[in-house]
């Protein structure tokens, strides 16, 4: 049993409970006690860690990155401060088949020293658990091997991460003209055996203009429900087709992006339930002017979380932190709003709402520990890191 005390604990539960000054006991890798440090039971003393008035929340989650990924795009970066749009760089071969041709050629121990500094960059930030999408190979080999990368990293560094497939992300060449067929074969052959390699936990697609429409986004919905697994939408990034409707019908964990979600989607998700994830960092990489509706999630109580995007093309970097301020600063977000979309929020996003996200007797003892004044710093900083250290699974990293 483990004492962590002298702390300002901010739970991220339901009301935002914060604990000042309070202290928070572990027993293993479990939270056994947090509260008032006064009402601390004296039977649950123990080893002690003083943690000289440092602020404590839960591990922070990034639920939506694409982490895994070979070379970089930063010629096209170029080319968008020209002018020159994102779905014409799309349409010219570059943007996702560009990752995908460095993707396919690049083995299994490239891909794994590539995306290791970017783990590396979230992790020093007070990430515990993060989200990794495949959809940059784009055959059932590659899209495997990325899979497979991504189970390394979690195996290599102390972190919880969620795979999840995204094949459906865009059509690969191989398959030009003959979108229904690509969707089929995912459906009926590439996801079934992800799934039974035990590389699979959840089902992503993009329902976009230059992706895939919402009938062949739903005939992956099903196989995915066949095999017992949870769904997620990139929807509304760049236009509205109806992405947000059939994932609320479907009962998706989260849309993805949002900017073009019509009042109509926001009611429908907050009936599913289902969380609406922000990304600043796509949008403000790509100069978007239309914002996701913020004030109508708010209104119809659709939870929010906030994800960095991690990914070559449109958010070419690796900091959580970074995406907090820009919710903040671009979107509207309130202090309590940034640090309950990369806690509680985030974990609902990716189904761990029972396990972590935020402190409570039961939970994961996944913390992080902060040299801050006030939690909103957290949405405050630009390239400052104040995490001061991680707590993973009850043990110091």
């Amino acid at each position: 049993m483990t004492l962590w005390r002298n702390a300002r604990i901010a739970t991220c539960n339901a009301t935002m409970q914060v604990f000042d000054p309070g202290a928070l006991v572990t027993r293993g890798d479990r939270i056994e006690w947090v509260g008032p440090e006064q009402a601390l039971p004296e039977t649950l003393k123990g080893e002690t860690h003083d943690l000289n008035g440092r602020w404590i929340t839960p591990a922070l989650v990034d639920c939506h990155t694409h982490l895994v990924y070979a070379g970089n795009r930063a010629t096209e970066f170029a080319a968008r401060i020209k002018g020159v749009p994102y779905e014409e760089i799309a349409r010219r071969g570059g943007g996702i088949a560009s990752t995908m041709r460095a993707t396919r050629a690049a083995s299994e121990q490239q891909l794994f020293d590539e995306s290791a500094p970017r783990l590396e960059s979230l992790l020093a930030e007070g990430v515990g658990t993060v989200e990794i999408k495949s959809g940059y190979g784009l055959t059932l080999e590659d899209e495997a091997k990325m899979l497979r990368v991504a189970r390394e990293l979690a195996g290599a560094y102390p972190v919880t991460i969620k795979t999840t497939f995204l094949g459906a992300h865009a059509l690969p060449l191989e398959y030009a003209g003959k979108a229904d067929e690509y969707i089929e074969a995912l459906a009926s052959q590439w996801l079934p055996e992800l799934r039974a390699e035990g590389l699979v936990d959840a089902l992503d697609v993009f329902c976009e203009r230059i992706a895939f429409n919402s009938a062949q986004c739903e005939r992956l919905f099903s196989a995915a429900e066949k095999l017992d697994l949870p769904i997620k939408m990139h929807a509304e990034q760049l236009s509205n087709i109806g992405g947000s409707q059939l994932a609320a019908r479907h009962g998706a964990l989260s849309c993805d992006h949002l900017e073009y979600t019509s009042s109509e989607d926001v009611i429908a998700l907050a009936r599913a339930n289902t969380v609406a994830v922000l990304l600043p960092v796509a949008f403000y990489s790509l100069a978007e002017t239309h914002k996701p509706p913020v004030d109508l999630l708010r209104q119809q109580g659709v939870r929010m979380a906030v994800a960095s995007d991690c990914n070559p093309g449109s958010a070419p970097g690796a900091s959580l932190l970074v995406a907090l301020n820009m919710a903040s600063r671009l979107f509207g977000l309130t202090a309590d709003e940034v640090l309950a979309g990369a806690t509680r929020n985030a974990a609902q996003a990716l189904g761990e709402q029972g396990v972590r996200g935020s402190i409570a007797p039961g939970l994961v003892a996944d913390l992080a520990i902060w040299d801050i004044q006030s939690l909103e710093e957290l949405g405050y900083w630009i390239g400052y890191n104040r995490c001061r250290s991680v707590v993973r699974g009850g043990k110091p990293t």
